[in-house]
């Protein structure tokens, strides 16, 4: 499968020497590569095995990242047809009612913007860094 910038995955491979897992490494490639517009809608990635091999990892690594992406409503999978690159409305429409009921939550209780966006910013650091501020 090509990007904008040549074949996916490339020369890009997970890090087993890292404490993210391998899955997440993979899974936030891919949406980094889908964020940047690198891996365009619809574009088909390589089935689990194919990709498995390629990277080195053993297939369920991948089966995992691609089932979490397209929960998130990043990917979409039609079975032997293949995963592919699920239209951005789906996403941006399930994200923009999470925050809606973030924002909701945080103002009826007294929470500025700028609190609630370092709210944000807390969990985001928590998820890409599981256990750092933890006592």
């Amino acid at each position: 499968m090509s990007t904008a910038q040549g074949e996916f995955p490339g020369r890009w491979r997970p890090n087993s020497e890292l404490a993210t897992p391998l899955f997440e490494q993979l899974r936030k490639h891919i949406l980094t590569l889908v964020d940047d517009g690198r891996l365009a809608v619809g574009a088909k990635l390589p089935p689990v095995r194919g990709l498995a091999g390629a990277l080195g990892v053993a297939p369920h690594t991948v089966a995992r990242a691609y089932r979490e992406l397209e929960e998130a409503g990043v990917l979409a999978t039609a079975g032997r047809a293949g995963t592919t690159v699920a239209p951005r409305g789906r996403r941006e429409e399930e994200l923009s009612t999470a925050a809606a009921v973030f924002a909701e939550a945080a103002a009826s209780r007294g929470c500025s913007l700028d609190e609630a966006k370092a709210l944000l910013m807390a969990a985001y650091a928590r998820r890409d860094h599981p256990g750092a501020g933890r006592s």
